[in-house]
């Protein structure tokens, strides 16, 4: 094996570089595929990225989380082909381009030409992949960028042309109209996913206007509220609920007569209340919530609708004043909402004149709530979703045919409405709310603060509107939808259970259609008059059809491609010009990476549904959507058995991340700092892994290297220090034998915990529950350094001889390799740095990569018990240095005696017998004895559970904890032992008390000479009483604690040889040499060597490092000085005999053997069989005799 440096010398970034390096040699990714060709395949499914974007810690996290599962499956007897993918059509793209080009309509694109245009887009979609890659591989994700899959490759369009056709086929495929949110700045219609990313604050009109009924005797007018008055010119009804009472009232001061529902009275203008108009129109809907999106463009901007995301504008209807201001109106009648269906109104303008006969009536439908706004809803088909709705089913527009939609593609109005012909519809408010003002039709007028949904791309107001649009029959297939799902696992469950669950049995038909040019085109042909319509398959059956061989599928490649009619040339078939939603390929990813049907055929029906996916929470009403609904509607499977859903990464301040304001360190800069493995184990220990958001803090990634991987590494080196001791001293190679044959408790127990660490990472691995690992190996790495390495220092330094130590060292050899093997998948990079160092001991048959090891199996049985024992071990011990802290007695310090109690005799045992030793020696206490009567040194007291018995047994909990804290000690013994007690007339049961045992000196005991400590489960008492003995134990330990920090700021490692002397620097010197003497033996052992008079220091002796020390253990410890030298030869009087008696050459024997090497001199005397032959020019050889002539040490020479 190789020495390693000590772990604050160890850089982490540096290191991952040369593994990345040796994986490059190794050709290591595709080396495991190769190995594991023939196995069972995972099938792993990679949702697409934009390349036109760089990476964030978003994709970072995804991609590890992604990572880990592959390479987990890997090790765990299966093949997994991972492919990287690119989403390289849609907005996104076509944004940025016409931000280079300055594109700002349609007939831009136009006279740019199509093919120029998309061409332009192509150039730019790959622009930032090998910034991909590297930062992707430099995370030590393992995944084939060669072999990846493009949203552009003819292949992948091709299959998207298939699962199109198999939905027409099925009679899923219909063209409609669809409101939908509405880009006017990208001019295309959004999905509801995408109008909810970029919400902002704004100020808009609210007004109330008023509708003449036609033939009503008092002249009423029925009173709507909108927030968006450009939707006004398009009005073509009124919608009321039939159930409401409708009350007319009269403006005593205009005259004018309005009709709102009878509880939104007080939303009519208030000339009591002296409140400005622009209250007054503000106060029905309030603020809006932000999810009411589509009410806001579409519903909202008319008061009240019933939906339930209006949470904001119920509570400011709420707070508005109860009732009518009676002394500005006067009461006329009333009637219920059922006796205004079907009445006409005098329209707010005549753009629409046309629609007379079956427009400008009244309609009821129970969206319309009395909770906000006037109960009078303006319905405006071409721009809400209810509108369109209700306006169908009340026969004022036809489904399928044409009907009024007076805004372009830009967002402005057109020459239908000719007063504002060309206006932005945003920009237009005030001139429409002058105009309304001008027919005496404006009954108030004010603002509204709210939340409102703009483009993600082109920051510009969104819309809705009316669409004419493909859509796929989402509603027809909920209950398989539904029935899909729950063939599925997700982690955490509740995204599964709520969140998707909720937005499946809510589905909408979906409209995959856009007016779009970069993106895959829909393979429909249609003939002018829509009588003839084609879906085309694949390739194939276009060429078949049309002649034309097509080798790319874009839309500048195949526009021009016509089908002959079967009525004749007069009605040649051309295509639709709309692409699909790049929504549509992403959904479609499963089918069209593979090329399938098309291709692998045989292979994808085998594997489908994929074994995992994961992305973000953002993608349940995305890609894990399109995923579930195209399977389902193809195959009426899922896409996927398993999904990993991971939360949002913010800022440390709880904001999202922002380049512009720089609020979180960029993730290249932190690799280069804290290294890749780090940023994983702390990003996957995180909320964010349960859909939960995750403030990201960069102490975090720190904490990790601090708190796991340098305790980790350390037991690493301390392993590899010895093992090199170890052969230095036998020379020879270690090789390890299996460990589990030894006796040693502590031996036992490692590999007992290794096994449960296995066990449990399996089982988790297997419920995809990435969080819950790391915790287990944090446990795990601190019993490993705390208790198993820090324990057992002496036995694997050799202290105990050399079969133990090797026994030892084999144990935690297996244990160090096999906590590699199950944590690779995890942190690859600094299991792979130890796993080359480890294999070195295996030679040659060893792997040569970590990740190309199977995941460990258990080798033995668990041992619940004495793991149970260890841990419980390990609170005595805490206990015990609880309790020396709290009594200012330093642990260097010795002690009588300590007494452990506790009511298991199995533990007890276990106390006093195998792990007596190491209690003892961690608490530097002579004498170990066990109690199992608690009574002896506690007296008992219950504690109720106030968070499970509050919620069970409510009022009467008062009671119950008064009676359970007022328990004896018999009481609580036999609750103890039956696990139930009967308390105020109720039964309580196992962990509805907390039984406390509470320290209680035995009788006649001086308070000062005794403490203790417990923690409700074990209690460890402690004799504090002092004499000469002990205090001279506490001074051997104090000096040897001395040459210990001596020896590591010199510099030395555990394997370098050396002589510790010690001078006695000044009176009084009997003290400190006396207890020196008495624990010489304790002194020998810790040291690994004798402690030598400073007199006994030869002058040849090459010193290493001195340290003064004065008032060590007290005033009365004379003050003393350190020396640590190398060892050097000692030579005796007999070497001048047997250089014959003549002392020159002895001198010279002596000078020449100084000279040389120790070691070499070592070795040479080895081999010779203790003896050491000296060729001096000018004198005879001499044969010098070890422990006869000469000494390796001055410790040897006074051993004899």
């Amino acid at each position: 094996m190789e020495d390693v440096r000590e772990g604050k010398d160890y850089n982490f970034p540096k290191e991952e570089e040369a593994i990345l390096a040796l994986w490059d040699k190794l050709d290591a990714f595709k080396t495991q595929l190769k190995k594991t060709e023939g196995k069972p395949e995972f099938v792993f499914f990679d949702g697409p990225p934009f390349a036109t974007g760089l990476p964030h810690y978003g994709h970072i996290l995804a991609g590890t989380i992604k990572d880990i599962v592959t390479r987990y499956a890997s090790t765990t007897g299966h093949h997994v082909a991972r492919r990287f993918g690119w989403d390289c059509h849609g907005l996104p793209v076509e944004y940025e381009i016409d931000q280079k080009l300055g594109i700002k309509s349609k007939d831009d694109v136009l006279a740019l030409g199509i093919g120029n245009y998309n061409e332009e887009c192509r150039a730019i979609v790959m622009r930032y992949s090998k910034e991909w890659e590297k930062t992707v591989s430099r995370l030590g994700r393992w995944i084939d960028f060669e072999n990846d899959y493009k949203t552009l490759d003819a292949s992948y369009m091709e299959s998207v042309w298939w699962v199109f056709a198999q939905l027409h086929a099925k009679g899923l495929v219909y063209k409609g109209f669809k409101v939908m949110p509405y880009s006017t700045g990208c001019t295309t219609p959004l999905s509801n996913f995408e109008a909810g990313l970029n919400y902002k604050d704004v100020s808009d009109p609210a007004v109330l206007v008023a509708f003449p009924l036609e033939d009503d005797p008092d002249g009423a007018a029925l009173v709507a509220w909108t927030t968006t008055p450009w939707t006004l010119p398009s009005n073509l009804a009124l919608c009321v609920n039939a159930a409401f009472t409708y009350v007319k009232v009269k403006d005593r001061q205009s005259g004018a007569v309005y009709m709102v529902a009878e509880s939104r009275l007080a939303q009519l203008p208030s000339k009591k209340a002296k409140k400005s108009a622009d209250a007054a129109a503000a106060a029905p809907n309030g603020v809006a919530a932000k999810d009411a999106a589509k009410k806001e463009e579409g519903g909202a901007k008319k008061g009240g609708k019933k939906d339930k995301k209006d949470k904001d504008a119920k509570e400011a209807g709420a707070a508005a004043a109860p009732g009518l201001d009676t002394a500005a109106y006067e009461v006329l009648g009333s009637c219920k909402g059922e006796q205004l269906k079907g009445r006409k109104y005098v329209p707010l303008f005549n753009y629409f004149d046309e629609q007379a006969s079956t427009a400008f009536r009244v309609l009821a439908d129970d969206y319309v709530t009395d909770d906000s706004g006037t109960g009078v809803v303006h319905c405006a088909p071409a721009f809400g979703e209810d509108d369109y709705r209700v306006c169908l089913a009340g026969g004022i527009i036809a489904k399928g045919g044409d009907f009024p939609i007076a805004v372009d593609d830009d967002g402005r109005f057109t020459a239908k409405v000719v007063d504002f012909q060309g206006r932005y519809v945003k920009e237009a408010d005030k001139d429409i709310m002058a105009a309304v003002k001008a027919r005496g039709r404006l009954v108030s007028a004010g603002t509204i603060v709210h939340p409102y949904p703009f483009c993600w791309r082109s920051e510009t107001p969104l819309i809705y509107k009316a669409v004419p649009s493909w859509f796929v029959a989402v509603e027809t297939i909920k209950e398989r939808l539904l029935a899909a799902n729950a063939q599925t696992r997700w982690v955490p469950a509740y995204v599964k259970e709520k969140r998707f669950q909720n937005w499946l049995e809510n589905a909408r038909d979906w409209a995959i259609s856009r007016n779009r040019y970069w993106g895959t085109p829909l393979p429909i042909w249609r003939s002018d008059d829509w009588q003839e319509l084609r879906v085309v398959g694949s390739i194939a059956e276009l060429e078949q059809l049309s002649g034309f061989k097509a080798t790319d599928l874009h839309r500048h490649h195949i526009d021009h491609v016509t089908i002959p009619s079967k009525r004749g040339p007069e009605h040649v078939l051309r295509r639709c010009e709309e692409v699909f939603d790049c929504w549509f390929e992403s959904g479609a990813m499963p089918y069209a990476q593979a090329h399938y049907p098309f291709e692998n055929k045989a292979h994808m029906e085998a594997n489908f549904p994929a074994d995992f996916v994961a992305e973000g929470l953002d993608q349940t009403r995305g890609w894990f959507y399109t995923l579930m609904v195209l399977s389902t509607a193809l195959f009426d499977k899922p896409a996927f058995k398993n999904l990993i859903c991971n939360g949002l990464v913010l800022a440390e301040d709880g904001k999202k991340m922002s380049k512009r304001l720089r609020n979180y360190p960029p993730p290249t800069e932190l690799i280069d700092e804290y290294g890749a493995d780090a940023l994983r184990l702390y990003l996957i220990n995180s909320p964010v892994v349960k859909a939960e958001p995750l403030r990201f803090k960069k102490d975090g990634v720190f904490a990790v290297i601090k708190d796991v991987f340098l305790p980790w590494y350390n037991a690493y080196r301390f392993f590899v220090q010895n093992v090199l001791r170890l052969e230095a001293e036998a020379g020879g190679r270690f090789v390890p034998s299996s460990g589990r044959e030894s006796g040693n408790v502590l031996d036992h127990w490692i590999h007992s915990a290794t096994d449960s660490l296995v066990l449990a990472v399996r089982a988790e691995m297997a419920a995809y529950r990435l969080y819950t690992v790391v915790p287990l190996l944090l446990k795990f790495i601190d019993g490993l350094t705390n208790i198993y390495v820090r324990y057992n220092r002496k036995r694997l330094k050799g202290a105990r001889g050399d079969a133990d130590c090797r026994t030892a060292l084999s144990t935690l050899y297996h244990v160090l390799r096999t906590v590699c093997c199950a944590m690779a998948p995890f942190t690859p990079f600094f299991t792979e740095v130890m796993y080359q160092n480890l294999r070195r001991v295996e030679g040659p048959s060893a792997e040569a990569s970590v990740h190309f090891c199977e995941f460990p199996t258990t080798q033995a049985a668990v041992d619940p018990r004495i793991e149970q024992s260890v841990a419980r071990m390990q609170t005595v011990i805490e206990l015990g240095r609880t309790i020396r802290e709290r009594r200012a007695k330093p642990v260097k310090q010795p002690l009588r005696a300590m007494t452990v109690v506790h009511s298991d005799a199995a533990f007890l045992e276990d106390m006093t017998g195998k792990l007596r030793e190491y209690v003892l020696e961690e608490l530097n206490v002579r004498t170990l004895h066990a109690c199992n009567d608690p009574l002896q040194f506690a007296t008992l007291r219950a504690d109720p559970d106030l968070k499970v018995l509050g919620k069970r047994l409510g009022k009467a909990m008062g009671a119950v904890s008064k009676a359970v804290r007022e328990l004896d000690t018999a009481a609580l013994l036999q609750y103890e032992a039956a696990g139930q007690i009967d308390v105020a007339g109720h039964t309580l049961g196992s962990g509805d008390l907390r039984v406390v045992r509470e320290f209680k000196a035995p009788p006649g005991t001086n308070p000062d000479h005794i403490s203790a400590a417990g923690d409700g489960d074990v209690l460890v008492v402690l004799d504090l009483r002092e004499d000469e003995e002990l205090q001279a134990a506490g001074l051997a330990r104090e000096v040897v604690n001395r040459v210990q920090k001596l020896r590591k700021r010199a510099g030395l490692a555990a394997t370098d040889a050396v002589e510790v002397y010690l001078r006695c620097a000044g009176p009084p010197q009997e003290g400190l040499l006396q207890a020196l003497h008495a624990q010489r033996d304790y002194v020998a052992a810790a040291l690994g060597m004798p402690l030598l008079p400073a007199a006994h220091r030869p002058d040849t002796a090459v010193v290493l490092a001195t340290e003064q020390h004065e008032g060590v253990g007290g005033t009365d410890c004379a003050p003393f000085e350190l020396v640590i030298a190398r060892p050097a030869l000692v030579f005796t009087d007999q070497l001048s005999a047997t250089c014959g008696g003549n002392a020159e050459h002895a001198d010279n024997v002596r000078t020449a053997l100084l000279a040389r090497d120790h070691a070499a001199l070592k070795a040479e005397a080895a081999a010779a069989e203790g003896k050491l032959t000296v060729a001096i020019e000018g004198q005879p050889k001499y044969s010098v005799t070890v422990a006869k002539d000469m000494f390796w040490s001055v410790g040897d020479s006074l051993k004899h």
